[in-house]
Protein backbone atom coordinates (compact mmCIF):
# COMPACT_ATOMS: atom_id res chain seq x y z
CA UNK A 1 0.00 0.00 0.00
CA UNK A 2 1.46 3.84 -0.86
CA UNK A 3 1.52 6.49 0.93
CA UNK A 4 -0.98 8.35 -0.61
CA UNK A 5 -3.28 5.44 -1.21
CA UNK A 6 -6.56 4.59 0.46
CA UNK A 7 -8.57 1.86 0.44
CA UNK A 8 -12.67 2.08 0.54
CA UNK A 9 -14.85 -0.63 1.54
CA UNK A 10 -19.08 -0.96 2.14
CA UNK A 11 -21.14 -3.18 3.60
CA UNK A 12 -22.90 -4.35 6.89
CA UNK A 13 -20.54 -6.83 8.29
CA UNK A 14 -17.85 -4.82 9.49
CA UNK A 15 -15.55 -7.03 11.42
CA UNK A 16 -15.06 -9.35 7.92
CA UNK A 17 -14.90 -5.63 6.08
CA UNK A 18 -12.07 -4.70 8.47
CA UNK A 19 -10.21 -7.75 7.87
CA UNK A 20 -10.57 -7.49 4.01
CA UNK A 21 -9.17 -4.03 4.30
CA UNK A 22 -5.99 -4.86 6.22
CA UNK A 23 -5.18 -7.99 3.96
CA UNK A 24 -5.35 -5.58 0.74
CA UNK A 25 -3.41 -2.72 2.27
CA UNK A 26 -0.69 -5.71 3.29
CA UNK A 27 -0.40 -4.63 6.96
CA UNK A 28 1.34 -7.17 8.51
CA UNK A 29 4.09 -6.46 5.90
CA UNK A 30 4.39 -2.69 7.60
CA UNK A 31 4.97 -3.77 11.45
CA UNK A 32 8.32 -3.56 11.88
CA UNK A 33 8.69 -7.39 13.53
CA UNK A 34 6.03 -9.99 15.12
CA UNK A 35 7.14 -8.60 18.88
CA UNK A 36 6.45 -5.47 18.32
CA UNK A 37 3.96 -3.81 20.55
CA UNK A 38 0.87 -2.63 18.54
CA UNK A 39 -1.59 0.20 20.40
CA UNK A 40 -4.94 0.59 18.90
CA UNK A 41 -6.55 4.07 19.61
CA UNK A 42 -10.43 4.20 18.98
CA UNK A 43 -12.45 6.82 19.65
CA UNK A 44 -14.60 6.44 22.73
CA UNK A 45 -15.20 10.10 23.59
CA UNK A 46 -18.07 9.33 25.81
CA UNK A 47 -19.95 6.25 27.14
CA UNK A 48 -22.00 5.92 24.07
CA UNK A 49 -22.92 3.09 22.06
CA UNK A 50 -21.32 3.28 18.36
CA UNK A 51 -24.91 3.10 16.83
CA UNK A 52 -25.59 7.06 18.15
CA UNK A 53 -22.73 7.99 16.15
CA UNK A 54 -19.77 8.90 18.30
CA UNK A 55 -17.85 6.24 18.93
CA UNK A 56 -15.82 3.75 17.01
CA UNK A 57 -17.56 -0.03 16.81
CA UNK A 58 -16.48 -2.85 18.30
CA UNK A 59 -16.42 -4.95 15.05
CA UNK A 60 -13.87 -3.11 13.56
CA UNK A 61 -11.28 -3.47 16.91
CA UNK A 62 -11.94 -7.05 16.79
CA UNK A 63 -11.19 -7.54 13.01
CA UNK A 64 -7.82 -5.24 13.56
CA UNK A 65 -7.42 -8.11 16.34
CA UNK A 66 -8.10 -10.87 14.73
CA UNK A 67 -6.27 -10.30 11.53
CA UNK A 68 -2.83 -9.28 13.60
CA UNK A 69 -3.48 -12.44 16.16
CA UNK A 70 -4.11 -14.89 13.16
CA UNK A 71 -0.90 -13.66 11.88
CA UNK A 72 1.26 -13.98 14.96
CA UNK A 73 1.36 -10.53 16.29
CA UNK A 74 0.31 -10.92 20.08
CA UNK A 75 1.11 -7.86 21.75
CA UNK A 76 -1.61 -5.07 21.50
CA UNK A 77 -3.10 -2.65 23.70
CA UNK A 78 -6.04 -1.04 23.68
CA UNK A 79 -5.85 2.61 24.93
CA UNK A 80 -8.05 5.39 25.17
CA UNK A 81 -9.30 8.51 27.11
CA UNK A 82 -12.53 9.86 26.77
CA UNK A 83 -13.18 13.58 27.13
CA UNK A 84 -12.93 15.63 30.28
CA UNK A 85 -16.83 15.13 32.05
CA UNK A 86 -16.71 11.39 31.56
CA UNK A 87 -14.84 8.06 32.80
CA UNK A 88 -13.10 5.84 30.55
CA UNK A 89 -13.70 3.14 32.12
CA UNK A 90 -17.13 3.84 31.62
CA UNK A 91 -17.04 3.86 28.15
CA UNK A 92 -14.84 0.67 27.92
CA UNK A 93 -18.24 -0.81 29.69
CA UNK A 94 -20.73 0.79 27.62
CA UNK A 95 -19.13 0.60 24.31
CA UNK A 96 -18.06 -3.20 24.49
CA UNK A 97 -14.40 -2.69 24.76
CA UNK A 98 -14.48 -4.62 27.91
CA UNK A 99 -15.79 -7.57 26.21
CA UNK A 100 -13.98 -7.39 23.51
CA UNK A 101 -10.87 -7.22 25.91
CA UNK A 102 -11.64 -10.58 27.77
CA UNK A 103 -12.69 -12.34 24.56
CA UNK A 104 -9.04 -11.45 22.92
CA UNK A 105 -7.13 -11.11 26.20
CA UNK A 106 -5.95 -7.76 25.08
CA UNK A 107 -5.37 -5.29 28.11
CA UNK A 108 -7.16 -1.81 27.88
CA UNK A 109 -5.56 0.94 29.07
CA UNK A 110 -7.01 4.55 30.74
CA UNK A 111 -4.94 6.93 29.48
CA UNK A 112 -7.27 9.37 32.03
CA UNK A 113 -5.03 7.21 34.15
CA UNK A 114 -1.74 6.83 32.94
CA UNK A 115 1.77 9.09 33.67
CA UNK A 116 2.64 12.19 31.24
CA UNK A 117 5.93 13.34 30.29
CA UNK A 118 6.24 16.57 28.26
CA UNK A 119 7.74 16.42 24.61
CA UNK A 120 8.59 19.08 21.83
CA UNK A 121 6.07 18.88 19.15
CA UNK A 122 7.75 21.10 16.38
CA UNK A 123 8.26 23.78 18.55
CA UNK A 124 5.95 23.61 20.46
CA UNK A 125 5.59 21.98 24.13
CA UNK A 126 2.87 19.44 24.56
CA UNK A 127 1.83 16.83 27.56
CA UNK A 128 1.21 13.32 26.07
CA UNK A 129 0.32 10.53 27.90
CA UNK A 130 3.34 7.74 28.45
CA UNK A 131 1.38 4.81 26.67
CA UNK A 132 1.36 6.97 23.77
CA UNK A 133 5.23 6.59 23.46
CA UNK A 134 5.40 3.32 24.24
CA UNK A 135 4.48 1.39 21.29
CA UNK A 136 5.62 0.14 18.33
CA UNK A 137 3.06 0.71 15.74
CA UNK A 138 0.28 2.55 16.17
CA UNK A 139 -3.14 1.89 14.34
CA UNK A 140 -5.10 4.68 14.58
CA UNK A 141 -9.52 3.83 14.79
CA UNK A 142 -11.36 7.57 14.50
CA UNK A 143 -14.95 7.99 13.61
CA UNK A 144 -15.44 10.46 10.72
CA UNK A 145 -17.97 12.69 12.15
CA UNK A 146 -18.73 16.70 12.24
CA UNK A 147 -17.28 18.82 15.53
CA UNK A 148 -18.98 21.58 16.76
CA UNK A 149 -15.76 23.32 17.37
CA UNK A 150 -13.27 22.14 14.56
CA UNK A 151 -15.91 21.38 12.11
CA UNK A 152 -14.75 17.63 11.62
CA UNK A 153 -12.63 14.90 13.33
CA UNK A 154 -10.97 12.18 12.90
CA UNK A 155 -7.55 10.86 12.14
CA UNK A 156 -5.34 13.60 13.59
CA UNK A 157 -8.00 14.95 16.18
CA UNK A 158 -8.49 11.35 17.63
CA UNK A 159 -4.75 11.70 19.17
CA UNK A 160 -6.21 14.13 21.67
CA UNK A 161 -8.15 10.98 23.92
CA UNK A 162 -3.75 10.45 24.75
CA UNK A 163 -3.72 13.66 26.41
CA UNK A 164 -4.00 13.88 30.33
CA UNK A 165 -7.24 16.03 31.11
CA UNK A 166 -5.56 19.08 31.86
CA UNK A 167 -3.54 19.13 28.58
CA UNK A 168 -7.04 18.29 26.69
CA UNK A 169 -8.25 21.31 28.40
CA UNK A 170 -5.35 23.95 27.53
CA UNK A 171 -5.64 22.72 24.49
CA UNK A 172 -8.81 24.75 24.11
CA UNK A 173 -7.20 27.75 25.69
CA UNK A 174 -4.74 27.70 22.72
CA UNK A 175 -7.32 27.49 20.20
CA UNK A 176 -7.51 24.34 19.18
CA UNK A 177 -6.27 24.03 15.91
CA UNK A 178 -2.71 24.69 16.50
CA UNK A 179 -2.03 22.23 19.23
CA UNK A 180 -4.23 19.51 17.21
CA UNK A 181 -1.57 20.14 13.94
CA UNK A 182 1.61 20.16 16.38
CA UNK A 183 0.32 16.97 18.33
CA UNK A 184 0.93 15.02 14.93
CA UNK A 185 4.42 15.12 15.52
CA UNK A 186 3.87 13.94 18.80
CA UNK A 187 2.03 10.79 18.64
CA UNK A 188 2.99 8.93 15.17
CA UNK A 189 -0.51 7.06 13.28
CA UNK A 190 1.07 4.64 11.51
CA UNK A 191 -2.19 3.03 9.67
CA UNK A 192 -4.90 4.49 9.83
CA UNK A 193 -8.89 2.59 9.41
CA UNK A 194 -11.74 4.95 9.81
CA UNK A 195 -15.17 4.51 10.94
CA UNK A 196 -17.19 5.50 8.76
CA UNK A 197 -20.40 3.52 9.31
CA UNK A 198 -22.82 5.63 11.01
CA UNK A 199 -20.86 9.27 12.65
CA UNK A 200 -22.90 12.24 13.41
CA UNK A 201 -21.95 14.57 10.92
CA UNK A 202 -23.20 17.25 13.76
CA UNK A 203 -22.03 17.26 17.16
CA UNK A 204 -19.15 15.01 18.03
CA UNK A 205 -20.98 13.03 21.12
CA UNK A 206 -23.86 11.81 18.76
CA UNK A 207 -27.73 11.69 18.45
CA UNK A 208 -27.67 12.58 14.82
CA UNK A 209 -26.21 9.12 13.30
CA UNK A 210 -26.32 9.13 9.17
CA UNK A 211 -25.51 5.87 8.53
CA UNK A 212 -23.30 5.28 5.38
CA UNK A 213 -21.84 1.50 5.93
CA UNK A 214 -18.06 2.47 5.04
CA UNK A 215 -14.67 1.76 6.19
CA UNK A 216 -12.00 3.27 5.30
CA UNK A 217 -8.12 2.94 5.54
CA UNK A 218 -4.76 4.93 4.85
CA UNK A 219 -1.36 5.50 5.96
CA UNK A 220 -1.59 9.98 6.18
CA UNK A 221 -3.64 11.17 8.85
CA UNK A 222 -3.77 14.80 6.72
CA UNK A 223 -4.17 12.93 4.09
CA UNK A 224 -7.17 10.95 5.21
CA UNK A 225 -8.60 14.55 7.35
CA UNK A 226 -8.33 16.07 3.93
CA UNK A 227 -10.36 13.51 2.26
CA UNK A 228 -13.08 13.90 5.14
CA UNK A 229 -13.17 17.81 4.96
CA UNK A 230 -14.13 17.00 0.96
CA UNK A 231 -16.64 14.48 1.95
CA UNK A 232 -18.62 16.97 4.79
CA UNK A 233 -18.50 19.83 1.89
CA UNK A 234 -15.65 21.89 3.62
CA UNK A 235 -12.39 23.13 2.13
CA UNK A 236 -9.19 22.58 4.14
CA UNK A 237 -8.86 26.69 4.70
CA UNK A 238 -12.05 26.18 6.90
CA UNK A 239 -10.34 23.33 9.07
CA UNK A 240 -6.65 25.10 9.59
CA UNK A 241 -5.10 22.54 11.89
CA UNK A 242 -5.58 20.49 8.20
CA UNK A 243 -2.91 22.72 6.81
CA UNK A 244 -1.10 23.52 9.34
CA UNK A 245 0.03 19.69 9.82
CA UNK A 246 0.88 19.39 6.10
CA UNK A 247 3.02 22.49 6.52
CA UNK A 248 4.22 20.86 9.55
CA UNK A 249 5.25 17.99 7.70
CA UNK A 250 3.27 15.40 8.97
CA UNK A 251 1.53 14.71 5.68
CA UNK A 252 0.06 15.61 2.51
CA UNK A 253 -3.39 17.71 2.21
CA UNK A 254 -2.93 17.29 -1.79
CA UNK A 255 -6.00 15.19 -2.67
CA UNK A 256 -4.94 15.58 -6.25
CA UNK A 257 -2.37 13.09 -5.63
CA UNK A 258 -4.66 10.72 -3.34
CA UNK A 259 -5.30 7.13 -4.66
CA UNK A 260 -8.63 5.59 -3.99
CA UNK A 261 -9.19 2.19 -4.02
CA UNK A 262 -12.71 0.69 -3.87
CA UNK A 263 -12.92 -3.04 -2.78
CA UNK A 264 -16.07 -3.79 -3.85
CA UNK A 265 -18.88 -3.03 -6.08
CA UNK A 266 -20.77 -1.44 -3.37
CA UNK A 267 -17.85 0.69 -1.98
CA UNK A 268 -19.17 2.88 -5.08
CA UNK A 269 -22.58 3.72 -3.46
CA UNK A 270 -22.11 7.36 -2.13
CA UNK A 271 -24.81 8.57 0.89
CA UNK A 272 -25.73 11.99 -0.06
CA UNK A 273 -24.50 14.03 2.55
CA UNK A 274 -26.46 17.05 3.40
CA UNK A 275 -24.28 20.56 2.86
CA UNK A 276 -26.62 22.03 5.68
CA UNK A 277 -25.19 21.79 9.11
CA UNK A 278 -27.14 22.20 12.52
CA UNK A 279 -23.97 23.70 14.20
CA UNK A 280 -23.79 26.74 11.84
CA UNK A 281 -27.53 27.39 12.81
CA UNK A 282 -27.04 27.04 15.96
CA UNK A 283 -23.59 28.62 16.98
CA UNK A 284 -25.16 32.06 16.48
CA UNK A 285 -26.90 31.41 19.98
CA UNK A 286 -23.66 30.98 21.59
CA UNK A 287 -20.61 33.61 22.71
CA UNK A 288 -18.24 30.92 23.09
CA UNK A 289 -14.00 31.70 24.45
CA UNK A 290 -11.43 28.63 25.08
CA UNK A 291 -14.09 26.33 25.83
CA UNK A 292 -13.60 22.17 26.18
CA UNK A 293 -14.89 19.96 23.68
CA UNK A 294 -17.67 18.70 26.51
CA UNK A 295 -18.97 21.38 27.52
CA UNK A 296 -19.37 23.03 24.26
CA UNK A 297 -20.25 19.56 22.59
CA UNK A 298 -23.30 19.27 25.02
CA UNK A 299 -24.35 22.61 24.82
CA UNK A 300 -25.21 22.37 21.22
CA UNK A 301 -27.57 19.28 20.58
CA UNK A 302 -29.21 20.91 23.75
CA UNK A 303 -30.15 23.93 21.48
CA UNK A 304 -31.14 21.86 18.86
CA UNK A 305 -33.84 20.35 21.07
CA UNK A 306 -34.73 23.50 22.63
CA UNK A 307 -35.42 24.60 19.17
CA UNK A 308 -37.32 21.39 18.04
CA UNK A 309 -39.31 22.39 21.10
CA UNK A 310 -40.19 26.19 19.73
CA UNK A 311 -38.50 27.54 23.10
CA UNK A 312 -35.14 28.55 21.39
CA UNK A 313 -36.58 31.57 19.63
CA UNK A 314 -37.51 33.34 23.14
CA UNK A 315 -33.49 33.70 23.97
CA UNK A 316 -32.89 37.28 23.33
CA UNK A 317 -28.84 36.82 24.44
CA UNK A 318 -26.35 34.92 23.58
CA UNK A 319 -25.15 32.24 26.39
CA UNK A 320 -21.73 32.36 27.26
CA UNK A 321 -19.50 29.33 27.90
CA UNK A 322 -15.63 28.54 27.89
CA UNK A 323 -12.55 29.06 30.05
CA UNK A 324 -12.41 32.73 28.85
CA UNK A 325 -15.41 34.07 31.05
CA UNK A 326 -13.32 32.91 34.65
CA UNK A 327 -14.00 35.60 36.79
CA UNK A 328 -16.12 37.84 34.53
CA UNK A 329 -19.29 39.10 35.22
CA UNK A 330 -22.48 38.46 32.75
CA UNK A 331 -26.25 37.48 32.74
CA UNK A 332 -26.41 33.56 31.44
CA UNK A 333 -23.47 31.40 31.56
CA UNK A 334 -22.92 27.75 31.29
CA UNK A 335 -20.10 25.78 33.21
CA UNK A 336 -18.20 26.70 36.15
CA UNK A 337 -16.25 29.22 33.85
CA UNK A 338 -19.14 31.14 34.34
CA UNK A 339 -19.77 31.03 38.02
CA UNK A 340 -19.72 34.88 38.74
CA UNK A 341 -22.67 35.69 35.99
CA UNK A 342 -26.46 36.07 37.09
CA UNK A 343 -27.59 32.99 35.38
CA UNK A 344 -25.19 30.20 35.92
CA UNK A 345 -25.33 26.39 35.60
CA UNK A 346 -22.57 25.11 37.18
CA UNK A 347 -20.24 21.90 36.07
CA UNK A 348 -17.34 20.70 34.39
CA UNK A 349 -19.35 19.74 32.41
CA UNK A 350 -22.89 20.07 33.57
CA UNK A 351 -24.68 17.31 31.64
CA UNK A 352 -26.74 17.61 28.63
CA UNK A 353 -29.71 16.95 30.17
CA UNK A 354 -28.59 19.66 33.49
CA UNK A 355 -28.28 22.59 30.44
CA UNK A 356 -31.47 21.57 28.60
CA UNK A 357 -33.35 21.30 32.68
CA UNK A 358 -31.48 24.96 33.02
CA UNK A 359 -32.21 26.46 29.85
CA UNK A 360 -35.87 25.43 29.69
CA UNK A 361 -36.55 26.89 32.92
CA UNK A 362 -34.86 30.38 31.78
CA UNK A 363 -36.17 30.21 28.80
CA UNK A 364 -40.57 29.27 29.78
CA UNK A 365 -39.93 31.99 33.03
CA UNK A 366 -38.81 35.15 30.81
CA UNK A 367 -35.48 34.64 29.86
CA UNK A 368 -34.34 35.36 33.50
CA UNK A 369 -36.81 36.11 36.48
CA UNK A 370 -35.89 32.89 38.38
CA UNK A 371 -36.45 33.30 42.22
CA UNK A 372 -32.89 32.76 43.21
CA UNK A 373 -31.30 34.77 40.39
CA UNK A 374 -29.20 31.87 39.41
CA UNK A 375 -29.50 28.33 39.30
CA UNK A 376 -26.77 26.24 41.32
CA UNK A 377 -26.25 22.32 40.53
CA UNK A 378 -23.25 19.95 41.80
CA UNK A 379 -20.12 19.61 39.91
CA UNK A 380 -19.91 16.06 37.90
Amino acid sequence: MEKNESLLIHGTDYMEMTKKLLQEAELEKQIPGRESRIGIKPNLVAPSPAEWGATTHPEIVAGIIEYLQGRGFHHLVIMEGSWVGDRTSESFEVCGYRELSERYQVPLIDAQKEPFLSCDCGGLELQICSCAKQVDFMINVPVMKGHCQTKITCALKNMKGLLPNREKRHFHAMGLHRPIAHLGLGISQNFIVVDNICGDLDFEDGGNPVVMNRIFAGQDPVLVDAFVCEQLHYTKEEVPYVLLAEKLGVGSADLSQMKLRYLNEAGTVQTRISQKRKIVELKDAVEEVESCSACYGYLIPTLDRLREEGLLGKLAEKICIGQGFRGKEGNLGIGSCTSCFSHSLKGCPPTEEQMYEFLKAYLECGAGNNTDGEINRSER
